[in-house]
């Protein structure tokens, strides 16, 4: 259990696996602090199990210590999770068999594109190296059903956001195919986030609104997956939260030098990340110990209540 701390319990609903996934490149702030208390109170409203995963999987881009950090964040703020931690990086193991898999199945392949040719395909690639043999220093690429090909229908993707409402994209037109693993040969985060949910068993994915488009790809990702091991398509609910920015517009985050939650104000944190996600906490919460306002929290969660604007400002002080 990731905390001494203790709230409200009941019996679990073994239906529901939510999750927090951080990546250790810096500590959390008040955008990361809402989307962990969202995805947290969803679970244990609904009696559920709550994982925490971290996505340790790019070590060009993580600060040393940042895990302990977090940890020690999460639990100051009554965030216990369930279980052990997963560590992506332990499991590298199943990431080059999803791609061994995919690559037998001849849906994936090498690419060698240089940078310049990417950038002037404005993001959308466009198969070049469908049909090539490219052996030296290849990224991997998962190929994309093509409009015009007998899977025409399934480059759409729909689904139902629980807050953003309905979502669709076009993998052929608006993305292309798309990098799996890396030149550098570290895996891509849609190939490690579509085999982590799965292993992990997850049902339910409450996170920011900047990561909607890539859930397509990880949907898609994870029917070609199990359509090669026979399993049957997990069913993922989705809730993608409105982004925290700053004064300047911006996204809160580690690369806009967003500040980091400070200690000894958990109680106000959590008071502010809750009337930001709109669930209207009594002010006379505001100085109470955070157990206290996390059982009122998860009793009076209402995800229907979270704003449908793509972005909302944080509280001035951060």
């Amino acid at each position: 259990m990731g905390s001494k701390h203790l709230v409200k319990t009941a019996m679990t609903n073994a239906k529901y696996i939510g999750r927090f996934a951080p990546s250790p490149t810096g500590t959390l702030h008040f955008g990361s602090l809402v989307c962990a208390l969202a995805s947290f109170l969803d679970a244990r409203h609904q009696s559920g199990r709550w994982l925490l995963r971290i996505e340790d999987i790019d070590p060009p881009r993580e600060i040393a210590g940042s895990t302990t950090t977090i940890l020690r964040q999460l639990s100051d703020h009554g965030l216990s999770w369930d279980g052990e931690i997963l560590y992506q990086s332990t499991r590298t193991e199943a990431y080059r068999e999803a791609i061994a898999a995919l690559q037998s199945a001849d849906i994936a392949y090498n690419c060698d594109c240089p940078r310049q040719r990417l950038t002037a395909l404005g993001g959308i690639y466009d198969g070049h190296c469908r049909q090539r043999k490219v052996i030296e220093k290849p990224a991997i690429r998962l190929q994309v059903p093509t409009e015009s090909g007998a899977r025409e229908s399934e480059a759409t993707i729909r689904f139902d956001d629980l807050i953003m409402g309905h979502y669709i994209q076009n993998l052929c037109s608006e993305i292309g195919d798309f990098i799996i693993q890396r030149r550098d040969l570290l895996f891509s985060y849609q190939l490690a986030v579509a085999v982590d949910d799965q292993f992990q068993n997850i049902s339910h994915i409450i996170r920011g609104v900047d990561l909607i488009y890539s859930t397509p790809r990880q949907i898609y990702l994870q029917k070609c997956l199990t359509s090669l091991s026979g399993d049957k398509p997990p069913t993922l609910t989705y809730g993608h939260l409105p982004m925290a920015i700053n004064a300047e517009g911006q996204k809160l985050s580690k690369q806009n030098h967003a500040a980091a939650l400070e200690v000894g104000k958990e109680s106000q944190n959590l008071w502010l990340a809750l009337q930001w996600l709109g669930q209207q906490p009594p002010d006379q919460l505001k100085n109470e110990p955070i157990n206290r306002i996390l059982d009122w929290a998860i009793d009076n969660w209402s995800i229907s209540r979270i704003s449908k604007q793509l972005s909302i400002p944080a509280p001035d002080q951060y």
